[in-house]
């Protein structure tokens, strides 16, 4: 029914600009599906079916693309409404859809909006370099799958998740399978595209990458961990080990970024290389603590998204060494920054704190040294989260004036991706059980 919705919306914006409408419409969806989240949907038809899993993602969907209208309010038009639209329609499906060859089709389709988007409202001229870069990276990547869902269609006569599949041990199967997901996650060394595309994009396209797109990876590894279990233990340890040391060379990446997004960008590297670590420990601490990273990496980053851009609206840059000393220029910002720099690097009470506990613990029961390593990324994670806050809220700010040029549909954004990360921990009772 809710496919039907936005269905139905994409066709009525040619003729009325709604945006306001549209960002309350998908508000209400994401707070009923909240108000309902008691209820377990499985097998609603052949085709479509949710859980757990899947569920809160689409909720996680609904309440970023209307985050996304609320903050592009002002470049909105009828194709941009139409893009977002098609985009939320596209997650949604991916999220909900049981067959392979589907999820497969709507997760390669959601690209086509998303580079619309980066090359009609980016910013410099090298957006087609980045849209490039996002375009090979996925498509090379994308292919192994398409060969591996074709193999298990011709061998099994079924594509839906639910099914037995046969038993294997083969390396190239395995790698054929994950090498999408880890490309779209990203994982460490395949990460290249998420940076580019990031400082090109437009808030609008920030937001969803690091909000959902990178949540699509995770949420794809879950599903086919649960098809071939023996050969994801089988050769988890490969991706476990680069990802740990991606997380700590990524983290000190990050300490010499002169750009604002640049420096998100790569911290969005970081946390899902920890969440990669956690869903590959094959447990279900694991996999509770990197699904509970994913939702609140999706609130935060898409926060700190919106917050470098409020400053580059009003400084027209993004770099360190102009932006300083903005708690004279924007005092009314520097707690909403600093409580989005303190989430960023799990700090209680927020859902990151517990979703990086959780997956510590998870670690620590698959390979035990691993504590040496999560404690010197969580150190480096704080570092340069303290090091984004403290670089551009203290110094001398260029100017000899201090004012909030700050519209109450900004607060109102920012306080939205605030809440939701650290008012889920009043409800962890019932998504835990």
């Amino acid at each position: 029914m809710t496919s039907l919705y936005i269905m139905f919306m994409t066709l009525v914006i040619f003729y009325v600009n709604w945006n306001v409408f549209i960002f309350f419409f998908l508000v209400l969806i994401s707070m009923y599906c909240v108000m309902n989240l008691n209820f377990f949907f499985s097998n609603i038809s052949y085709t479509l079916g949710m859980d757990y899993i899947s569920y809160t993602l689409i909720i996680l969907s609904f309440f970023i693309i209307s985050l996304m209208l609320l903050s592009s309010i002002k470049s909105s038009s009828s194709s941009f409404l139409f893009l977002n639209l098609i985009l939320c329609l596209s997650l949604y499906m991916i999220f909900s859809v049981l067959n392979m060859f589907l999820m497969y089709l709507f997760f390669e389709f959601s690209l086509v909006p998303l580079i619309i988007l980066i090359l009609g409202w980016g910013y410099q001229p090298e957006r087609l370099v980045s849209v490039i870069y996002l375009l090979f990276y996925t498509l090379f990547a994308s292919l192994p799958l398409l060969l591996i869902i074709i193999y298990l269609n011709l061998n099994n006569g079924s594509l839906f998740f639910d099914y037995k599949f046969n038993y294997s041990l083969s390396f190239i199967m395995h790698f054929f399978m994950v090498f999408a997901f880890l490309v779209k996650l990203p994982m460490f060394m395949f990460h290249y595209w998420l940076p580019s595309a990031h400082v090109q994009a437009p808030v609008s396209g920030s937001m969803i990458l690091a909000g959902l797109f990178l949540k699509i990876g995770g949420y794809g590894l879950i599903r086919f961990m649960f098809i071939y279990e023996y050969l994801f233990m089988h050769y988890s340890y490969i991706w476990y080990s680069l990802s740990i040391w991606g997380s700590i060379i990524v983290s000190l990446v990050c300490l010499i970024q002169g750009d604002i997004k640049c420096l998100i960008a790569y911290s969005s590297v970081c946390h899902m290389c920890m969440c990669l670590m956690g869903l590959l420990t094959m447990s279900s601490w694991g996999l509770m603590g990197s699904y509970f990273m994913m939702i609140g990496h999706g609130l935060c980053s898409s926060g700190m998204f919106c917050m470098a851009n409020l400053v580059y609206e009003r400084l027209l840059s993004r770099s360190f060494f102009v932006n300083k000393g903005l708690i004279t220029f924007m005092p009314s910002l520097s707690l909403i920054w600093f409580m989005l720099c303190c989430f960023n690097m799990s700090c209680p009470p927020s859902i990151n704190f517990l979703s990086e506990l959780i997956i510590m613990g998870s670690m620590m029961s698959y390979f035990y040294w691993s504590f040496v390593y999560m404690i010197f990324i969580s150190f480096l994670s704080a570092c340069f989260s303290l090091y984004l806050f403290s670089y551009c809220y203290h110094g001398m700010f260029h100017n000899c004036y201090s004012y909030s040029f700050i519209k109450v549909s900004e607060y109102l954004l920012l306080m939205i991706h605030l809440l939701p990360i650290f008012l889920t921990l009043l409800v962890i009772d019932s998504l835990l059980f």
